[in-house]
C-alpha cells in the first residue's frame, strides 16, 4: 500500500488588533470649493461673484464682504450691524426759559435814566413783564471721537430793533472733536464761549444771581460767544469732579479744561467780523477738593485782540451839532482799537457757604473824556460775592446771597464805547422749589454809566444812573 503524504499546512490568521482611533479634528473634510462646485449639468459658477479676491469692485479693505455693492462703503462707513444705535438717536435735547418782572423802584432825578447792561428791560418808561431767556438745546455724542452741541435762544432782542421782540438767534453750534477716546484731549470748533472769566461760562440756567457783573462781562460781550478753534486739557480725574459740580447743584461752570488755548473772532458772536485779526486767549483752573470734601478752584486767564467799535451820532458832552466820534467804523475805523485783559479767580463751593470773585485788568477801546474819539483806555473791575446753600426736607433749597460788583472801562460792544464808572450791589435769594423750577427775587442798588447814544441839542449823553432795581424771574428747566 502506497504512503499517504502529508497534508498541506493550513496558515494561521494573526490575532485580531483592536482599529486604530483617529481623532475627529482629524478626520478629512470635503473642500468647501469643491463641494460647493457646480454639477456638469449645473450653471458655471462666477469666479469674481464667488471669490471676491478676483472681483475688482472690491479693494483691499472689502475682499471679506459676501456682495460686491458692499465695496461702497469705505473704512470709516461701514453697514450696521445688530442693535447699534444711529448717531442721531444718541441726540438729547434739554433746555430752559426765564420769565421776568422788573422795575426801577428809586431814581436820583439829577440822573440819567435807568440803563442795565445786562437787562435792556430795564429803561424807567416801560417795564413790566419780559422774556429773558428761552433756550432749547440738542447735544450729544455721534461717536467716540465727535460731540455736538447746538443753542438758538428763542427770545432774543436784536439790535436796531425798536419795535419787535422774541426773535430766534444762534447762540452755540460746536463740536468737540476728541483726540483720544478718554476724552483727555479735544478741539472745540464753531460758535461758543470764550473760556475767559468764570461767571462767563457759568450757564445763566446755573447762576445764582440774575445777571453777569459788567466788570467782567464787558471782556467778551456781547454773549460771551464767537467763533474759532479751542483747545481743552481735562484729565479723566477732573472731567467727573467738573461734570458733579453741574450735575450736583454747585452751580460749577462746566468743563471748559484744565489748561485751554484759542485763537477766535474777536468781534462777538452773531455780529460780523470786522477785521483780519484774530484775539487768542488762554486760561488755566485747578478745581480741587479738601479733606472735609470742600471744593475750593483758582484760575487765571488772559486774552489778546484788536476790536472794532460801532458808532452813533451824539452831541459830544451835549454841545455843537452831531457829531460821530472818530475810531469807530462808521468813521471810517477798520482795523480795530487793542484790547487785552489778564483776570484771576476764586470759587469756595456752595458747600453749603460759598464765596466766589473774580478780578481782571487791562485795556480796551473806550470813549475819550470829551466825547469826540474812541482811543485804547485803561480799564479794571471785579466782583465779590457771598452766599449760603439751604437744603431744606420739605421746601426745597433756598440760596440767599449778597454780591458787590465795580467798573471802570470802556464798554466795546455799545456803540461809541461809551467809558465811565459801575458801582452795584445786588441782594437777593434763589428758591428753587424743585428741580424743574426755581424763582429769584433781587434787589439791585446802582450806580452806573447810561449807555444810550442821545443826539439831542443840549443833551449829554452817558451820565450815570443813581438808583434801585427791584427784579423777579420764573425759571423752567425741562
Amino acid at each position: 500500500i502506497a504512503a499517504t503524504p502529508d497534508p498541506l499546512p493550513v496558515p494561521v490568521p494573526p490575532p485580531l488588533q483592536p482599529a486604530a482611533t483617529v481623532p475627529v479634528a482629524e478626520l478629512p473634510t470635503a473642500d468647501p470649493v469643491k463641494a460647493d462646485a457646480p454639477k456638469a449639468d449645473s450653471p458655471k459658477a462666477d469666479p469674481l461673484k464667488s471669490d471676491p479676491a478676483k472681483n475688482p469692485l472690491y479693494d483691499s479693505m472689502h475682499r471679506d464682504e459676501e456682495d460686491g455693492f458692499k465695496s461702497l462703503f469705505d473704512s470709516l462707513h461701514q453697514p450696521e450691524t445688530g442693535k447699534k444705535k444711529h448717531w442721531y438717536e444718541k441726540l438729547n435735547i434739554r433746555g430752559y426759559s426765564q420769565f421776568r418782572f422788573g422795575r426801577t423802584v428809586e431814581q436820583n432825578p439829577d440822573g440819567a435814566e435807568p440803563n442795565l447792561l445786562a437787562d435792556r428791560s430795564i429803561n424807567g418808561n416801560a417795564e413790566n413783564f419780559s422774556i429773558r431767556r428761552n433756550r432749547i438745546i440738542i447735544f450729544g455724542d455721534v461717536s467716540e471721537h465727535l460731540f455736538i452741541y447746538i443753542q438758538p435762544d428763542f427770545a432774543a432782542n436784536i439790535p436796531g430793533s425798536t419795535t419787535s421782540v422774541f426773535f430766534a438767534q444762534l447762540r452755540d453750534l460746536y463740536g468737540d472733536v476728541y483726540v483720544d477716546t478718554d476724552k483727555v484731549n479735544r478741539f472745540r470748533v464753531g460758535l461758543s464761549k470764550v473760556p475767559f472769566g468764570f461767571e462767563n461760562m457759568q450757564s445763566s440756567q446755573n447762576r445764582v444771581p440774575l445777571d453777569r457783573t459788567d466788570a467782567i462781562n464787558t471782556a467778551v460781550s456781547p454773549n460771551e460767544r464767537d467763533v474759532g478753534v479751542f483747545y481743552y486739557w481735562t484729565p479723566v480725574e477732573k472731567q467727573k469732579l467738573m461734570k458733579d459740580l453741574v450735575d450736583g447743584g454747585l452751580k460749577g461752570s462746566g468743563n471748559y479744561g484744565i489748561f485751554g488755548l484759542g485763537v477766535y473772532n474777536g468781534q462777538g458772536g452773531q455780529l460780523f467780523e470786522q477785521n483780519l485779526n484774530l484775539s487768542t486767549v488762554a486760561r488755566a483752573t485747578w478745581p480741587f477738593q479738601l479733606a472735609s470734601g470742600q471744593v475750593v478752584e483758582v484760575s487765571a486767564q488772559a486774552y489778546t485782540g484788536e476790536y472794532v467799535v460801532e458808532g452813533s451820532p451824539i452831541r459830544p458832552l451835549g454841545f455843537g451839532s452831531s457829531f460821530t466820534p472818530t475810531g469807530t467804523r462808521t468813521a471810517g475805523e477798520r482795523t480795530g482799537q487793542r484790547d487785552q485783559r489778564i483776570a484771576g479767580t476764586f470759587v469756595w463751593y456752595p458747600q453749603p457757604f460759598g464765596f466766589q470773585a473774580e478780578w481782571n485788568v487791562g485795556e480796551g477801546p473806550g470813549l475819550n473824556p470829551t466825547q469826540t474819539a474812541v482811543v485804547t483806555r485803561p480799564l479794571t473791575g471785579g466782583y465779590a460775592m457771598v452766599m449760603y446753600k439751604y437744603d431744606s426736607d420739605q421746601h426745597g433749597i433756598f440760596t440767599p446771597y449778597g454780591r458787590y460788583s465795580f467798573y471802570k472801562g470802556g464798554y466795546r460792544s455799545i456803540a461809541n464805547a461809551p467809558y465811565g464808572s459801575h458801582d452795584q450791589w445786588d441782594i437777593g435769594v434763589e428758591w428753587q422749589l424743585f428741580k424743574e423750577m426755581e424763582l429769584t427775587l433781587e434787589y439791585s442798588i446802582v450806580n452806573g454809566v447810561n449807555l444810550n447814544a442821545i443826539d439831542k441839542a443840549d443833551k449829554v449823553s452817558y451820565r450815570n444812573f443813581d438808583g434801585g432795581v427791584l427784579r423777579l424771574q420764573c425759571q423752567f428747566n425741562y
